[in-house]
């Protein structure tokens, strides 16, 4: 069933009343740290998160992680269920890149429409965006199907506590909308790559510089020769791009180096090309350049890629009608990054990301959201998900 029109007006100017409490929500949120091996700060993100929607009566259950913060499942149905009428997924991630006491130091704040603040747009004010819309889902009776959705607690390292539960629940769903920053301009990603995180660890012979340097084998000179192997394996016209983000090695200034460490980040856009490259990769950290040298490669987090499907066209389709109904600006974009809705899209379910509030400069320390685009992003979700059954 569609929400009837009484309803659909009753969500949105529920939605608009609430942007000084969503801003309230927001600053709580941001000023919590956060960071993903963070757990009792990434709970306590998930504490306040719980507060607000058992003030508003959405059920919600939290499952326990032992090293990442605890996931939360909340779910608003109004007595809509059965096996033809499938949930919409909502998702969002607690977690943030940031170190502790970041949230000291900058404080949550808004500077000419601005707001500023460790992760203020990746991702807590989708997180807020999401909960209000179950708010108002629950508090109208607006919901045409199951409405569940997933706070999670470490998407910034590859959701290893949280992948399984993402596309257990993709499964099912009917449509899956992941509340991560819309693009400036009004962009919904329709697209993005998948990731493989590295750890690269080379193992050579120490050897006094001076004296003995015949016999030493040089970890770091091993190393180099890999990386540079491994960054002519970027393919930029095809969306592969291979980078060692970090190096580490030595024992000391005058000693050969018996090991070396570095990281490497691998993008791609097509499930295929990923495992042919990290084919190329294994290959190259198998193969000694330097003779008494080894390495190994592990592999410590993925992300899969956000492949367009024609389910996930149309769901985006239905998505910029209903925005441009409220006036709003949508267009689809492709992202480099990588996010949760690569899982969801993985098992077959139609998704869409970056629905959040409009922001920018993640990660960073100039990392914003624009104000004013909350309630109106948060209206337009809410309105996708009552208008579902038009599409």
């Amino acid at each position: 069933m569609t929400a009837p029109a009484e309803n659909e007006a009753s969500v949105l100017d529920w939605l608009a009343s609430q942007k000084d409490a969503m801003l309230d929500l927001v600053r709580a949120l941001v000023d919590i740290d956060s960071g993903s091996y963070d757990k009792a700060g990434v709970d306590a993100v998930g504490a306040r998160l719980q507060a607000f929607l058992a003030a508003h009566e959405v059920t919600y259950s939290a499952i326990a992680n032992d090293r990442f913060g605890d996931a939360i499942r909340a779910q608003v149905d109004n007595g809509a269920g059965g096996a033809a009428n499938a949930p919409v997924l909502l998702l969002g991630h607690r977690d943030t890149v940031f170190p502790a006491g970041e949230a000291g130091r900058r404080p949550f704040c808004i500077v000419d429409g601005h707001g500023f603040g460790p992760g203020c747009c990746d991702m807590k004010a989708g997180l807020v965006i999401n909960a209000f819309v179950l708010a108002a889902l629950a508090r109208f009776a607006a919901a045409p199907s199951p409405v569940v959705a997933l706070f999670t607690a470490d998407e910034e390292i590859g959701s290893p506590s949280s992948k399984a539960l993402i596309k257990e629940s993709a499964r099912t769903a009917r449509a899956v909308f992941n509340s991560e920053p819309g693009r400036p301009g009004g962009g919904i990603v329709t697209g993005r790559k998948g990731g493989k995180f590295m750890r690269i660890e080379v193992f050579g012979k120490a050897a006094h510089a001076g004296n003995n340097l015949a016999d030493g084998v040089s970890a770091i000179e091993e190393l180099a020769r890999k990386i540079i192997r491994l960054h002519a394996l970027t393919d930029l016209p095809n969306g592969v791009s291979c980078n060692v983000g970090t190096i580490a090695g030595g024992q000391a200034v005058n000693t050969v180096a018996p090991y070396a460490t570095a990281e490497l980040d691998l993008r791609f856009i097509r499930p295929d090309e990923g495992e042919r490259i990290l084919a190329a990769i294994e290959a190259i950290i198998a193969e000694a350049n330097v003779p008494g040298t080894h390495a190994t490669l592990g592999i410590t987090g993925e992300f899969e890629p956000l492949v367009a499907s024609e389910a996930s066209r149309r769901l985006f389709e239905h998505y910029a009608a209903c925005a441009r109904s409220l006036g709003q600006t949508v267009e689809g974009v492709f992202a480099g990054g990588c996010a949760d809705s690569g899982f969801a899209a993985s098992v077959g379910a139609p998704t869409i990301c970056a629905v959040g509030p409009i922001g920018g400069r993640a990660h960073s320390p100039q990392e914003y959201v624009e104000v004013d685009s909350i309630v109106p992003r948060a209206q337009a979700l809410a309105l996708a998900i009552m208008r579902l059954e038009a599409m």
